[in-house]
């Protein structure tokens, strides 16, 4: 369609981008674009390949495997929603542990990794018709997109959110250990050098603190239905 857009959502970890970028894709018939899955996948490789740990990081042999590796998104047959593939093999389910998570800020400051997602990212979003969301998608690899949301809430809610949601798959991780993890990425994403978390001028803030999914949907909605008044 002509009147294609892009729309970013940035904000801070456990704040419902993903799921909200998502279900805003469904509603416009748009491309939903998890740039946060492309930089877990990449930890993931990591991790399985003894290039990362808490204390250490072969930067080196990880960015001559950059060339190597194929992470792209792919339908999967049983809903038709887009899941990260990596090499040709999914891994959405091997990339949402709280040891990922650990690690993944740590791998996205390294500025040829951020570097060699946002060429990715571009290819993905030429054509426009994309929601995708991140930390630095509204700043620095689609500034000038149409549409750009910022979403926010406190360390305490979005580290409930989050432990919820891990200790249905990972029954051995605790509230506190979630908790230090959401401050220590907040940290890591706001003050790294390269790309840096932080909301672009031109965005909507929406702090999701006393929200619920379906207000924060109605409220991206009702900015999206004025930018494109036959969209919905």
């Amino acid at each position: 369609m002509a009147n294609e857009i892009i729309i970013t959502i940035d904000g801070t970890s456990s704040t419902g981008k993903s799921t909200l970028a998502k279900r805003i894709a469904k509603k416009l018939g748009y491309i939903y674009i998890d740039s946060g899955a492309m930089y877990r996948a990449l930890t993931y490789y990591a991790i399985s390949n003894n290039l990362i740990s808490k204390d250490f990081i072969d930067k080196k042999a990880l960015i001559n495997d950059l060339s190597k590796l194929e992470i792209d998104f792919r339908k999967i047959s049983l809903n038709d929603n887009l899941e990260i593939h990596l090499n040709g093999f999914p891994v959405e389910s091997k990339i949402r542990s709280l040891k990922v998570s650990d690690l993944v800020s740590q791998l996205a400051a390294i500025n040829e990794v951020r570097t060699h997602m946002v060429k990715i990212q571009h290819s993905l979003g030429k054509n426009k018709g994309v929601v995708m969301d991140g930390r630095d998608i509204g700043t620095v690899v689609f500034p000038n997109a149409e549409l750009k949301f910022f979403l926010e809430a406190s360390a305490k809610l979005r580290a409930e959110r989050r432990f919820n949601e891990l200790k249905i798959t990972d029954k051995g991780v605790s509230y506190g250990e979630v908790f230090d993890n959401i401050n220590l990425r907040d940290t890591q994403d706001m003050n790294r050098s390269n790309s840096p978390l932080k909301k672009a001028p031109d965005a909507v803030l929406i702090n999701t603190e006393n929200m619920n999914l379906e207000e924060v949907e109605n409220e991206i909605l009702n900015h999206i239905s004025i930018a494109l008044p036959n969209s919905l």
